[in-house]
């Protein structure tokens, strides 16, 4: 494989082009998915939890952008953030994360326009893998930043293509400020072909 190419379901998604063919292969993968990522060493989550931690008191509402099966639900309800909502394309993903039970609220929708939340709802934000190959890019950030409380903290993980084309300034012009950032690393050491993230603080103005 060449550099930053993949085979089975991650190379799949990487390469849908489309979000409805991006959330049927979600779909086809929602079974399996957990198993597969923590075979290749997923480190997003772990991070993001972490980041949020250091930046955002226990308390809430949250939102999962990209919650996927549910995986940072689990971590942040026993860390006592709630309530804890999620958003995801995929209604395979979705049911996975609904059976972990530590969801107030699932709602299918895709990131990169409006979103159905109340202005200014959420304390805090996290989404991770999902700024990524193939997925979304700085256009999702203005519609997190309106349904964001002035002050909460948006924590997410960017791959390094994305974050080098202006994921910086896009926030800040979307109304972020920025607050910390990690260096490089690979999300999945496991994984051969990954393509190094980093991990972004950022707190609504």
């Amino acid at each position: 494989m060449g550099k930053g190419e993949h085979d089975g379901h991650l190379g799949a998604v990487y390469a849908a082009g489309s979000a409805e063919t991006l959330a049927a292969t979600y779909d086809a993968w929602a079974a399996t998915y957990e198993d597969e990522m923590r075979a290749a060493g997923y480190r997003h989550p772990l991070i993001v939890t972490a980041l949020l931690a250091r930046h955002l008191p226990p308390g809430g509402p949250l939102l999962d952008a990209g919650c996927g099966t549910g995986l940072l639900g689990e971590w942040l309800g026993l860390l006592g953030y709630g309530p804890l909502e999620g958003l995801d394309l995929s209604p395979g993903m979705l049911a996975q994360a609904a059976r972990k039970g530590a969801y107030a609220a699932l709602t299918q929708a895709a990131l990169g326009g409006d979103l159905p939340f109340p202005p200014a709802r959420f304390a805090g934000i996290v989404s991770a893998g999902v700024f990524t190959t193939g997925h979304v890019g700085a256009e999702a950030l203005p519609g997190l930043a309106a349904v964001a409380a002035p002050g909460a903290i948006l924590v997410v993980t960017v791959k390094t293509p994305i974050w080098d084309a202006g994921f910086a300034p896009a926030a800040t012009a979307a109304g972020w400020h920025p607050v910390a950032a990690t260096p490089p690393y690979a999300s999945m050491p496991g994984e051969a072909g990954t393509v190094p993230s980093l991990a972004a603080v950022f707190r609504r103005r």
